[in-house]
């Protein structure tokens, strides 16, 4: 193949958080972004379901965080059953699961980048995401392993959840928020603003 990132269907599936199907026009980060990962500017670390990119440009260093949403425990049950050995996994492999219906992309929960564009598709999360699709390829293994796909036995009933990183306000109760005196509202209630 002459896809320098995503060569394999496992990797691919990283190549497509960049440059998704759905795409009408050029993105003109991801010349830029492809470079810096082809040139080795990204410093990948796993843990947990999250990838910790540094990015070096120049004399600037970004961070970047993205947070991997785990596969389901009825995802992980069908993978177990249609991959026998996750030490070998080949692209006919990767079409068995998605022809069964499971879908191995990896899920974003968050990302995140110390960067200034403020953008949840900057030239820094970009490039991690080709960084991973050239790891993956090399390893198919890792696409599962940061889904948390080895981090319990197949039997156990639950993965752990993601921990929530923002309360949406639609989801806050002005009358539980704010206390009351009477009918006039109050400031915020202190045990909830200090966690007392």
């Amino acid at each position: 193949m002459d896809n320098e990132f995503g060569y394999t269907a496992w990797g691919m599936d990283w190549v497509r958080l960049a440059e998704p199907l759905r795409q009408t026009r050029p993105d003109p980060l991801l010349p830029r972004a492809r470079s810096i990962a082809r040139n080795h500017g990204v410093h990948v670390t796993i843990e947990d379901g999250v990838v910790r990119a540094t990015i070096h440009r120049g004399g600037q260093a970004s961070l970047t965080h993205l947070e991997v949403a785990p596969l389901s425990r009825t995802a992980i049950n069908a993978v177990a059953e249609i991959v026998v050995d996750t030490s070998v996994l080949t692209d006919d492999l990767h079409r068995a699961v998605v022809a069964a219906g499971i879908a191995l992309a990896p899920i974003l929960a968050s990302t995140d980048c110390s960067c200034s564009a403020r953008s949840a598709r900057c030239l820094h999360v970009l490039a991690a995401y080709y960084e991973m699709a050239r790891r993956v390829d090399e390893n198919p293994r890792i696409t599962l392993e940061v889904q948390r796909y080895f981090h319990a036995e197949h039997g156990d009933s639950t993965l752990p959840a993601l921990p929530t990183r923002w309360t949406p306000i639609s989801a806050l109760d002005p009358a539980d928020f704010f206390g009351t005196v009477g009918n006039r509202v109050t400031r915020p209630v202190r045990s909830l603003i200090l966690g007392e």
